[in-house]
């Protein structure tokens, strides 16, 4: 094992009726809440008046900040940072998935920063030393396992660039995960949502060092797991074991312990983040999209790696196979399992114009943790061979 420092500093309560039993007395300290959603889904599935009858109950002071969208905008954390200043908000509470959560963690930055977050945090990598606004989460959708990090994915419009940071002090202090929060959650948008844990997952095992190590043990295991309970999730959306696997599973690619020891690739993240910036696609379709391809163009330069993924994955048999007919195997397997469970397979479906590839080729940033080193030439000839 290489060395490491871990920390994660969010406390997690997790399980059926987990909100009611600790909502109250984790909010105790706070007066006024920022309350955090996206398009309006938690008012339609009894999510939201739980959580209001709650804090009524408690005597909360409720600030709403709605409309935080799939690809959350530069824009929507300033307007989210007012909110918070203009109503003196003591707490932000986050009620959905990972826009919800990463476009909170960069509020509850700017609304104790006075400089410009972007420049400052997520331009180049910077040292967070204002305390940032109280943060809990309420996960209603799993897939980017946001709830256990500082990681926050942020678009900014004007310049075409979607980027992510993680800083520990954006953790959110709590996270309150009720697996049946996620039934009512359409398929199409669980199936991409699993298809990002499973991609979180795959862009650390890709990546050195390859000797035997704890992290990709797990990570053989968790993948597993994803694709045994996606299967089982499909048949039966409120099939509360697989749920409640897929939820822990999505927490556990993202909560920094799989990536101890690890350098990590997610070169195909800066691609579908550039897509996403360009096209406002789909996260879990973009990836979908680009690893099967991505992953037949540096195959051969981590062959032991897929190796390794299609035998204690996908259960590829070696018998009369050389190494790299294995490890193609395994590459297919995956291709194979996203045509099954109905996520595209081209940029065409997405609606990326194929006249915009070379601009969002050039635009991708080059992951240093990858078995081969792209560059901005073999990321457009990726995107082609995506493309239909």
């Amino acid at each position: 094992m290489n060395n490491f420092i871990f920390q994660n500093a969010t406390k997690v309560y997790f399980g059926k009726g987990c909100v009611k039993e600790y909502l109250a007395c984790l909010t105790k300290e706070a007066d006024t809440i920022l309350l955090a959603y996206g398009g309006g889904s938690i008012k339609r599935n009894g999510v939201y008046d739980e959580i209001m009858d709650i804090l009524n109950k408690e005597g909360k002071t409720v600030v709403e900040f709605s409309g935080i969208m799939s690809n959350p905008t530069y824009a929507k954390v300033q307007e989210g940072a007012r909110l918070a200043r203009e109503n003196h908000a003591d707490m932000i509470l986050a009620v959905g998935g990972g826009s919800t959560m990463d476009c909170c963690k960069a509020v509850s930055l700017q609304a104790k920063y006075e400089g410009d977050i972007w420049e400052d945090f997520w331009v180049r990598q910077g040292v967070i030393e204002c305390e940032p606004l109280p943060l809990g989460v309420i996960v209603t959708v799993a897939g980017t396992g946001s709830e256990c990090n500082g990681g926050a994915v942020i678009t900014n419009e004007e310049k075409k660039i979607k980027m992510g940071r993680d800083y520990p002090k954006l953790n959110p202090a709590f996270a309150l995960m009720d697996p049946t929060y996620t039934f009512s959650v359409p398929t199409g948008q669980m199936v991409s949502g699993s298809f990002d844990i499973l991609s979180h997952i795959m862009e650390t095992y890709f990546s050195e060092p390859d000797e035997d190590n704890v992290s990709d043990d797990i990570m053989e295991a968790l993948m597993r797991s994803v694709i045994r309970n996606l299967r089982a999730a499909i048949k039966n959306p409120k099939d509360y074991t697989a749920r409640s696997n897929l939820m822990w599973d999505s927490t556990m690619a993202e909560n920094r312990v799989i990536k101890m020891g690890k350098k990590c690739d997610f070169e195909c993240h800066n691609m579908e983040h550039q897509l996403g910036a360009y096209s406002n696609c789909n996260h879990g379709k973009g990836l979908a999209v680009i690893h099967p391809v991505y992953y037949r163009h540096i195959y051969q330069n981590g062959l032991a790696k897929f190796v390794r993924f299609a035998e204690n994955v996908w259960g590829i048999s070696s018998e009369g196979k050389n190494e790299e007919e294995i490890a193609a195997a395994g590459i297919h397997a995956l291709s194979e399992f996203i045509k099954e469970i109905g996520l595209p397979t081209t940029l065409k479906e997405l609606g990326v114009k194929k006249e915009q590839l070379k601009e969002i080729a050039d635009s991708c940033g080059i992951s240093q943790g990858s078995y081969k080193i792209m560059t901005h030439e073999e990321i457009l000839q990726i995107f082609e061979e995506c493309y239909e």
